[in-house]
């Protein structure tokens, strides 16, 4: 029988539903026995001791918030009668950490089929990148979108004009009352080999995985700061190893000049050697522009078209480690299962990249603890500490973090969400610390500064280089990246079977107790190697889900 509760941490005084508690059922665990005064949800949590007004509560071995109220024995915990808590943190209490990585033997040898690009690092897709300097642009971009996507077989399919169509001819035939009694159209996004089949046809460029267009909303009008932002980022995305060129439209008076872009990529890559066109609209007709923009990318994609995956050896990737739509089961299914997949890539020589710093909010102390380096230590408490101080200095600190869903499904503080959410992290060492836009460049685990914000985080991650994403939710989300294919992996097997066109990967095994952590990570790394190869799309990829959006740090002008 699958277990029906869990305690996560020794040192915890709560436990975890892992399905539906009825009021008045008797629970034994580790040879106590809890009668539940109350029914506790699956996801939600119980107390294991009687607390009062002021006592902690202790989940994933630390403090993670305060009682408000008396709460009893195997009562619930709930936003009623708990308030968050963390404990603070500092070099001061930094402390010895010692790291036993793991067994990686299966893996030592194993590659993927990537782009390999001159500056050394691996692609695993070859795009060609239209990006705006300034939102004045963006009309451009998506007429070149438009004209590129159609011609060259990138665009969607247009399931949905011809569902209008079809309404459309009956309006016309006055036979109204037969749209209305119509059956639902026919969902065919889940055939695969149909889909398979989509993705491939009527390509003449047939090792350029597609053309992805930026917009955005910045680059004037702000503060140089956020336009500084913005070049360091649209830099990272030129730099990204999936990308092989780019086409780059510039208006011509905003704070974000061509000369810039050039020089910020040169300083992230000095080898740098991919095909970038700029191109600046008041140098003449928006005619001109685009005509010679529409050649001169059509020469780029016949160039770029010429490169072949060749075998990479898995040192090569560098996965993005995200949460989103999370639930009470990401803490102890989909994220741990990141983390032991993400200490395997370090034991192996890659890189992988955490982000969302409001949701590192409670674990600050143990990410010093793993960081030997007391400067890079140093840089991440003062990132964390600005950033909480920016935030509360808008009547938002960390603390409101956690969304209505995230309440709703067993998250009720944000320590409870953050200590689940670095669990993505594994136990490996940190090697570096990085600000907004900074290229992850060390092996190893590296901490990247994003906002939680699902889209703002993981357009920071690919402007730092990853090139996959892996990103747990437990409640759905179908978000994607223009550059960097995002998996989205399940912390439950009823969302996986619910949500079958947003789901790429079920860590819900692990919660039905048919596979352990390691397993699960094992099979996540398989599935990695073949999205990594071209041999799978991300269900993300197949509906064009290409959100893009920076994160503004500052205010407009």
């Amino acid at each position: 029988m699958p277990a029906r509760v869990l305690k996560v941490h020794p040192a915890d005084n709560v436990i975890v539903a892992l399905r539906n508690l009825a009021a008045g059922e008797k629970i034994e665990f580790e040879n106590t026995l809890y009668e539940l005064p109350y029914a506790v949800g699956a996801k939600h949590k119980f107390v294991t001791e009687d607390r009062q007004p002021g006592d902690p509560i202790t989940m994933y071995g630390v403090l993670v918030g305060k009682a408000t109220q008396p709460i009893r024995r195997g009562e619930p915990i709930t936003t009623f009668n708990l308030k968050h808590d963390a404990d603070t943190y500092g070099l001061d209490k930094k402390q010895p950490y010692s790291w036993q990585p793991p067994n990686t033997l299966a893996w030592e040898g194993r590659t993927f089929m990537g782009y390999h690009r001159a500056d050394g690092s691996v692609g695993t897709r070859n795009y060609w990148l239209v990006v705006p300097l300034v939102f004045c642009e963006n009309r451009n971009v998506l007429i070149l979108k438009d004209a590129f996507e159609r011609e060259l077989g990138y665009a969607q399919p247009e399931t949905y004009r011809v569902q209008v169509h079809e309404l459309l001819s009956l309006y016309k035939a006055g036979e109204m009352d037969i749209a209305k009694k119509m059956q639902p159209f026919v969902d065919e996004s889940q055939n695969q080999t149909l889909n398979s089949a989509r993705h491939q046809a009527n390509r003449p460029f047939k090792n350029v995985d597609g053309i992805k267009f930026l917009t955005h909303e910045m680059g004037c009008g702000g503060t140089r700061q956020d336009s500084g932002y913005l070049c360091s980022l649209l830099a990272g995305f030129i730099n990204n190893p999936n990308v092989a060129g780019a086409t780059v439209l510039s208006l011509g008076c905003q704070h974000l000049q061509t000369d810039m872009i050039s020089a910020e990529i040169k300083r992230q890559n000095p080898k740098f050697d991919k095909p970038l066109l700029l191109f600046e609209q008041q140098a003449g007709t928006e005619y001109a522009l685009m005509s010679e923009a529409v050649k001169q990318t059509f020469l780029g994609l016949v160039d770029i078209n010429k490169l072949e995956r060749q075998p990479a050896p898995l040192s090569a990737l560098t996965v993005g480690l995200k949460c989103g739509g999370s639930d009470g089961f990401s803490g102890i299914s989909a994220n741990p299962a990141l983390g032991q997949l993400s200490d395997i890539l370090v034991t192996l020589g890659g890189k992988t990249v955490l982000a969302e710093f409001p949701e590192l909010n409670g674990v600050e102390q143990e990410l010093i603890n793993r960081t030997d380096d007391t400067d890079k230590a140093q840089k991440f408490i003062t990132l964390m500490g600005d950033y909480s101080a920016q935030a509360e200095a808008v009547g938002s600190g960390f603390d409101m973090n956690p969304s209505p869903g995230n309440i709703k499904d067993g998250l009720i503080t944000d320590a409870i969400k953050s200590a689940g959410a670095a669990k993505k992290g594994g136990t490996a060492p940190v090697a570096d610390v990085l600000d907004y836009a900074e290229p992850a460049t060390t092996p190893g685990l590296n901490l990247l500064c994003t906002p939680g914000n699902d889209v703002e985080a993981t357009t920071g991650m690919a402007g730092s280089g990853t090139n996959v994403i892996l990103f747990t939710t437990g409640l759905g989300t179908p978000t994607g990246n223009p550059v960097c294919p995002v998996v989205k992996v399940s912390t439950n097997t009823v969302l996986k079977n619910r949500m079958p066109d947003v789901i790429d990967f079920d860590s819900g095994p692990i919660i039905d107790g048919e596979q352990s952590i390691e397993q699960n990570a094992n099979a996540m790394l398989e599935y990695i190697i073949k999205l990594a190869s071209g041999e799978v799309i991300t269900q993300a990829e197949r509906l064009g889900q290409d959100d893009f959006i920076p994160w503004k740090r500052g205010v407009s002008l």
